[in-house]
């Protein structure tokens, strides 16, 4: 049975996290809040949990979870071979819509999908996401609708397509972003913008001249 917290609560936001950081720690899923929508997310360090996630989404290996944050800081531990103009963009964007796609430390124990080495990283700029995710440690995290469905820009949005799958629900009112992040790839010497979304091709050549678009 699902349990649902409303973060507008002190009281109820205070519980929804305790609860679902304990829901995470059992492998269990969880519906978060981000600033462009809302987000399923899972153990991103157990298989079991991640695997769970993309049977939850009827997602496939191919399309591998994206990692979320709660701190900059926690990329130290995550990647490897990022770049100067990579931790630009960092400085500039995050917390926000920018996910970067870098090489993940290959001494991690994780298995988020068919990622061939890398890992598509990003801090959200919303207070609930990165409260939890500072108990748990990053999270798997993929927009939590099935394949096909809507993203879900309120958590009663995710209810209606995730229902029982997921154990805990924090409801943080309707998403004021309704643009996805911006993808851009640092794995090699020029950064790659892979999609366009909340952050814009002028902002992100603001602070990396030379990124380039890709087809």
């Amino acid at each position: 049975m699902s349990r649902r917290y409303d973060c507008a609560d002190a009281g109820d936001r205070a519980t929804g996290l305790r609860e679902a950081a304990s829901a995470i720690r059992r492998g269990e899923l969880v519906v978060l809040p981000t600033d462009t929508l809302y987000g399923v997310g899972a153990d991103a360090f157990s298989p079991e949990a991640v695997a769970e996630l993309m049977a939850a989404r009827g997602r496939g290996r191919n399309t591998p979870s994206p990692v979320l944050v709660g701190s900059p800081t926690t990329l130290h531990g995550l990647v490897t071979d990022f770049s100067e103009q990579a931790w630009e963009l960092v400085d500039a964007f995050w917390p926000g819509g920018l996910t970067l796609v870098a090489r993940h430390q290959p001494s991690l124990r994780w298995d988020l999908g068919d990622t061939r080495g890398t890992v598509a990283v990003r801090m959200p700029l919303h207070p609930v996401a990165i409260e939890l995710l500072n108990a748990t440690g990053p999270l798997a995290v993929s927009s939590a609708n099935r394949i096909g469905g809507a993203a879900p820009l309120t958590c009663d949005e995710a209810q209606s397509q995730l229902g029982d799958a997921i154990s805990v629900y924090l409801d943080g009112g309707a998403a004021e972003d309704c643009a996805t992040s911006s993808i851009v790839d640092v794995t090699g010497k020029i950064p790659v913008l892979l999609r366009a979304g909340a952050i814009s091709v002028e902002q992100l050549r603001e602070v990396v001249p030379d990124l380039e678009a890709g087809s």
